[in-house]
């Protein structure tokens, strides 16, 4: 099944990676984009502004979009496999995020920091649309992510696997004390409702970010972030 992704930074990342695209459609005169097509040898075709509107479903493309088929998703099995030797996994576990914007900002992050991958639940979840991957400005084309049924069932198995489970709730310990030389299950839990239960439960660590503010809580993306460079700074200490 084919989607469409739209903007002029995001196709241009996605041409720039590599990205197998059907069609570029344009309703503006972007010469360098149509160059990169034409290297890429990527069909282009002119438009027109409400043509694209009509299939993008938004008015936000920019006078920019593109037909591609629907975003790959890995196995947990890809992901573990994909650890490079001596060092340690990071996974991204979401549960139940609806926002799209939060899940494409949590998919750029964890392209910079190279995290393994990103796991999230089939259903009553956001999954891989255009909205996702135009805030991942072309993270969603470089980040394995993985859409599972129980996530319970696959944390049980990653630990089984040799990971350690670490939650974000207000009510855990400061994140800064957790040292992270071990492969790493991260979990963000759903913006309203935070982790489930279940999920809490098997949780080896469960931290939070200090809040000296007025304010009670983070954007789930912007705590994921803090989280994950957190990781990356005891992982990656500088010399």
């Amino acid at each position: 099944m084919a989607q469409y992704v739209y903007g002029k930074n995001v196709v241009r990342q996605m041409l720039a990676d590599g990205a197998e695209i059907k069609t570029v459609y344009l309703a503006v005169d972007d010469r360098d984009l149509a160059a990169m097509c034409q290297k890429n040898h990527v069909t282009v075709k002119k438009s027109d502004r409400k043509t694209l509107t009509r299939m993008t479903g938004t008015d936000r493309h920019q006078g920019v979009a593109a037909l591609i088929e629907d975003y790959r998703l890995y196995s947990v099995d890809d992901l573990v496999n994909s650890v490079p030797q001596g060092q340690y996994g990071l996974i991204i576990m979401l549960d139940e995020l609806e926002d799209p914007h939060n899940l494409g900002a949590v998919l750029r992050t964890a392209d910079a920091i190279g995290a393994t991958g990103v796991i999230f639940k089939k259903t009553h979840a956001v999954g891989l649309t255009p909205t996702v991957a135009k805030v991942s400005a072309g993270a969603i084309d470089t980040v394995k992510c993985a859409a599972v049924t129980n996530l319970s069932r696959t944390l049980e198995d990653l630990k089984k696997k040799g990971y350690w489970a670490v939650g974000a709730d207000m009510d855990g310990q400061d994140y800064r004390t957790v040292g992270y030389d071990f492969n790493t299950v991260l979990i963000i839990g759903n913006e309203g409702k935070g982790i489930s239960r279940l999920l809490s439960e098997k949780c080896d660590f469960v931290v939070s970010l200090p809040m000296i503010g007025k304010i009670s809580s983070l954007n789930a993306s912007v705590s994921a972030g803090i989280l994950m460079y957190s990781i990356y700074d005891k992982r990656h200490p500088v010399q």
